[in-house]
């Protein structure tokens, strides 16, 4: 039977690497009421699942989540962290319409992290030494107690000492799917902890974001990868609004995408023009990008900075964007050097007037930023200090 999709949706939560069920417990209480019902797995080989054996892989997880999401008989929005957002996003493939949304926090992409072997080492290197695996988890931790960091270092250390390795390059290798845009159409919310120095925005920017078509973006302050754990009400607090927007809407899964609204910004760069830019900047606006060497500083200097740039682009498309208060995200392609596509994310703060006073913009591949950076460089020569760009590659 299929499940039946006019009930209430449920929240269901999956832990990350080396986690259990019990983790979302702190969660779950601030969530009040909007956890009734909720289903908090344990993976297994995790958790109270930690005696069951391998082999495991990311397949097998998504598989064991699926079959008790759908035992519910009921619409989900799935929560999933790091390692687990790769499971959620995978389960939210094979359940198609019984999924109404879904919470990315600090995730992992589905394609992989793809550190190398040496980092990967330290990983592999926990296994069976608690001493070890707490201090990798404090390195990407904040702000926690060392009560509760002791609570998360006993979950790992539940976990068969040759099943962490394993577990690692699962999240690190990723799965195939990770490769090509999401199958999953529904409404997506990515939390990232805003001092996570391991998914970090970069990470984010470039391995998640892009596989969705309009993911919202919430950033948790003084947390890093388990917010969870450190800031639980905060979490409760973007998790509740997200379930309240699925929880009574019509199931929207399927819908085509709207595209990117006109603002200031995306008509500056249809005009390429250094007013259009100059009335969508606050005067003391700085912009960071992965094409400069260091910040460009105020409204003149980003406003011609920018308005090369738009003159560079030979075809210029924004293809998806989020809010998040003030701050808006933007995905777009391009098209420049004859025919080279690069793709990206520009991040846009503005003040309470609608003035942009910051601009962040991540381009890739990076030998495309090299070299668009190298030609701005060469098109502002003695307009622009010289030490902004990176030499000719």
């Amino acid at each position: 039977m299929h499940p039946t999709h006019s009930t209430q949706p449920t929240l269901v939560f999956i832990h990350g690497f080396l986690d259990g069920a019990q983790i979302w417990d702190d969660v779950t209480r601030h969530l009040g009421h909007r956890a009734d019902g909720a289903l908090c797995v344990d993976l297994p080989g995790m958790g109270a699942r930690a005696d069951e054996p391998g082999p495991f892989s990311l397949d097998r997880l998504a598989a064991d989540v699926t079959t008790q999401v759908r035992a519910l008989s009921r619409p989900v929005v799935l929560v999933g962290h790091s390692m687990g957002a790769q499971i959620a996003e995978l389960v939210a493939q094979r359940l198609d319409q019984q999924v109404r949304g879904l919470v990315l926090l600090t995730p992992v992409p589905l394609g992989g992290a793809g550190l190398p072997s040496e980092a990967m080492s330290a990983f592999h290197a926990i296994g069976g030494n608690p001493a070890a695996q707490r201090e990798l988890r404090r390195n990407v931790l904040v702000s926690l107690d060392d009560t509760r960091l002791e609570r998360l270092g006993q979950l790992g250390d539940r976990v068969a000492a040759k099943a962490v390795g394993e577990f690692a390059d699962l999240w690190n290798a990723g799965h195939p799917s990770g490769a090509e845009p999401s199958r999953y159409r529904g409404p997506v919310l990515i939390v990232r902890g805003d001092g996570d120095n391991f998914v970090d925005f970069a990470m984010i920017s470039s391995g998640v974001m892009p596989r969705f078509k309009a993911p919202a973006i919430a950033s948790i302050e003084r947390a890093g990868h388990w917010p969870h754990v450190e800031q639980p009400l905060a979490v409760a607090g973007v998790i509740g609004p997200f379930f309240a927007n699925v929880e009574h809407a019509p199931n929207v899964a399927h819908q085509p995408d709207a595209p990117v609204a006109p603002q200031g910004w995306t008509r500056a760069f249809e005009q390429k023009s250094a007013d259009a830019f100059a009335d969508s900047f606050a005067a003391s606006v700085v912009l960071e990008a992965s094409v400069l060497a260091k910040p460009a500083v105020g409204i003149e200097q980003v406003k011609t900075v920018m308005t090369t740039a738009s003159k560079i682009y030979e075809a210029l498309s924004f293809t998806h964007e989020a809010h998040n208060g003030l701050r808006d995200y933007l995905e777009w392609e391009v098209q420049a050097f004859g025919g080279e596509r690069m793709r990206g994310v520009t991040v846009l703060t503005k003040n309470t007037a609608g003035k942009i006073v910051h601009v962040a913009i991540h381009h890739r591949p990076l030998g495309g930023a090299l070299k668009f950076s190298a030609e701005l460089g060469r098109r502002l020569q003695g307009t622009v200090d010289a030490s902004l760009f990176y030499p000719g590659v």
